[in-house]
């Protein structure tokens, strides 16, 4: 547990921002197993300048479900400080995030992203309008640097705390090694040593025994997870488990299934039946993931339709698991 300006963080486990998964229904069930804080996938700030629908549409947070951050990618102060402020006044979002991680060719080439660590005061100088212009704590999401030879993450968030973030989370890879590699967790460990704001962080956190781990060498204050925990939300619940003395959790097929579903379930409240199972066929293979003989199922998912398809994919892979 730890605070945000007047916001409290009731657990450690941070669930990071991840592009076509982070929407309400996926975040929804990151609560239900007490998740800390929960972050949307990101979302343009020129998209919400031109009012795009379906972008505004993915500012929709829901009332039962906090802390949330929306997070933010830009380049240009006026579209940045516009959208900020929609967030600020329009949303009823917790925490309004800066990203400057994402690593991907579409995003840097527009000075978004991770790019924006390569112009350190002009980023300072958007980061400190935006702050200026919202009343809501304002966070960043950055990498160490753009490669290994310009780690500047150290700097950056310095002169990011002097000018008003209320928390920096620290993806411990560059720009340069994407998502290859491991990341370098001493980096965490030195950022919140010289930061008076919360620390969370961010790199190849997939069991207990890593987010201990994390812990115990970097004393951060979150630990983001992300990719691990698409079909598998209930790793957040071993950690929370784990961090309150309670009992491991045993997590059955039936139970995987379940989720699945609800996921899908909660999609369609979202959006309607088609975007949902569109959705899903991406996402409900991961509730799969390690099971006996799962490779003829996952393939016969990623071609469903309809809800009823899932469900009766699903029934006949339990009853095939049960007889094997």
């Amino acid at each position: 547990m730890f605070k945000v300006r007047d916001i409290i963080i009731n657990s450690d486990v941070i669930v990071a921002p991840m592009a076509g998964i982070s929407n309400d229904a996926f975040r929804q069930l990151c609560f239900e197993f007490n998740a800390g804080l929960v972050y949307s996938e990101m979302v343009s700030d020129k998209a919400i300048y031109y009012e795009n629908k379906r972008t505004l549409d993915m500012l929709k947070v829901s009332d039962d479900f906090h802390p949330v951050s929306l997070q933010l990618f830009g380049s240009d102060i006026k579209t940045m400080v516009y959208a900020a402020k929609v967030l600020d006044n329009e949303t009823n979002c917790d925490f309004i995030d800066i990203n400057m991680g994402c690593p991907v060719n579409k995003v840097v080439k527009t000075g978004a992203g991770s790019a924006m660590m390569k112009n350190e005061d002009e980023t300072v100088q958007i980061v400190k309008q935006v702050v200026r212009n919202v009343k809501k704590p304002v966070s960043v999401k950055m990498r160490l640097g753009w490669d290994l030879n310009n780690m500047n993450y150290l700097s950056l968030s310095k002169k990011l705390e002097d000018v008003g973030v209320s928390l920096i989370a620290l993806h411990a890879r560059t720009r340069s090694q994407m998502y290859e590699g491991h990341s370098d967790w001493s980096h965490i460990k030195i950022l919140k040593d010289s930061l008076n704001i919360p620390v969370i962080g961010n790199g190849d956190v997939k069991s207990v025994e890593d987010f201990i781990e994390m812990k115990r060498q970097t004393n951060c204050d979150g630990v983001m997870i992300g990719r691990a925990l698409v079909g598998n939300p209930f790793l957040i619940k071993e950690i929370d488990n784990y961090l309150n003395g309670l009992d491991k959790v045993n997590v059955t097929i039936q139970d995987r299934f379940d989720y699945c579903l609800k996921h899908a379930r909660k999609l369609m409240n979202l959006t309607n039946e088609k975007n949902a199972i569109s959705q899903m066929r991406g996402l409900a293979p991961h509730y799969l993931s390690g099971l006996y003989d799962a490779t003829t199922y996952k393939n016969r998912i990623s071609k469903i339709k309809t809800y009823d398809e899932l469900v009766d994919i699903l029934n006949e892979y339990k009853l095939f698991l049960d007889n094997h």
